[in-house]
């Protein structure tokens, strides 16, 4: 059964009572839509077949994230690896934390955006089966959602096929760009895509938009700005290449949800509507920037209740969904917790909490 078809299940204990009390025959299931997997054998086979290509990522990630930040992360990976890979202890927190299902993605460093193309829809495809068969083993509560060659775009509806239709995925994580250092950076906007976009859009699909890297580099390589600044910097200029250049304009029934609020561009979307006002450059959409956001949906990792408020404000309230980053450091530990006590309204609270990620999949099913 795949996680889409399995959306309405409700799991029959949940260790936490989260939120507004609700009656069992009402009550909406509290779903995590930003939830990640580790896949390490999966890494330990791609650095069997490309050596230099993988050591020269993690030149590149060094160069992005700098020496003392990477001396931080690689501890705090190694300590929440049985979250990352272990089905069991996976269940142990959702249930710990109050959630009854969580979308699962891959942790973004398992995009491969150097891979030469071979190499880069095997990776794909092998990543598509071991979410399914990751997300197999509790169908009632975990939904999948595969990965695509982003970099190659000749070769991704291949892929989004095989993740939807033949792994029985709900959709796909996508980055903010691909492409190798010094090759053509493909764009959330480039019209190489626009057979991905038409194709997802035709399947219902759901595409995850979370980042990977920054393309600021070394300017970001102390005090955990590559996270801090480059995570959300990236969400707004991927969102931003989407609005502008038409893709929602062509492809209404788009079921993008960004991760981290969406960065920056909710907060500071008025200067894109003044953009869009004066500027005949940047009159690629047909309607003003801000408009297109109640067309996209956003997770909450926001990290402050004022930011949360004003980003339910900016989007409304049936485009905001729960998620949490599990389970890394810069993630929320106790995500529904956390939102239940963002002093929401009651119905916004319920919908942010569950319901606006059940009609997704409901529609995606």
């Amino acid at each position: 059964m795949s996680g889409a078809e399995s959306a309405g299940a409700t799991p029959s204990s949940c260790a936490k009572s989260q939120g507004p009390e609700q009656s069992g025959a009402t009550r909406t299931p509290v779903t995590d839509v930003h939830a990640h997997l580790l896949l390490p054998e999966l890494h330990e086979e791609v650095a069997r077949r490309a050596p230099g290509e993988v050591q020269e990522a993690a030149d590149l990630d060094l160069l992005r994230n700098g020496a003392e930040s990477q001396a931080v992360s690689g501890p705090m990976v190694g300590s929440r690896i049985p979250k990352l890979t272990r089905l069991d202890a996976r269940l142990a927190a959702m249930d710990e934390q109050g959630v009854d299902r969580q979308w699962v993605s891959v942790s973004p460093n398992h995009f491969y955006p150097w891979a030469e193309e071979g190499l880069a829809v095997w990776i794909a495809m092998e990543t598509n089966r071991l979410v399914a068969d990751h997300v197999a083993g509790a169908p009632d509560r975990l939904t999948g959602l595969g990965v695509v060659p982003l970099q190659h775009p000749s070769r991704i509806l291949e892929c989004v096929d095989d993740a939807i239709l033949g792994r029985g995925l709900a959709g796909v994580e996508i980055s903010s760009f691909a492409g190798a250092p010094g090759e053509r950076t493909v764009e959330l906007s480039d019209e190489r895509l626009e057979p991905f976009w038409a194709r997802v859009e035709e399947l219902g699909a759901v595409v995850f938009l979370h980042p990977f890297g920054c393309s600021l580099d070394e300017r970001l390589d102390r005090f955990y700005l590559a996270n801090t600044v480059g995570q959300p910097a990236e969400n707004a200029v991927a969102l931003s290449h989407l609005i502008f250049s038409g893709v929602l304009d062509r492809h209404p029934a788009l079921k993008i949800v960004a991760a981290h609020g969406g960065g920056y561009l909710p907060t500071a979307i008025g200067r894109s509507d003044h953009a869009w006002r004066v500027r005949p450059d940047a009159r690629g959409c047909i309607d003003e920037p801000s408009s297109y956001l109640r067309r996209l949906w956003f997770d909450t990792v926001v990290h402050d209740a004022r930011a949360l408020r004003h980003l339910i404000d900016v989007v409304g309230e049936t485009q905001v969904v729960l998620g949490s980053d599990y389970p890394f450091d810069m993630g929320l530990d106790d995500p529904a917790r956390e939102i239940s006590a963002a002093g929401l309204p009651e119905g916004t609270l319920l919908r942010v909490l569950g319901g606006n990620a059940e009609e997704l999949l409901r529609r995606s099913a």
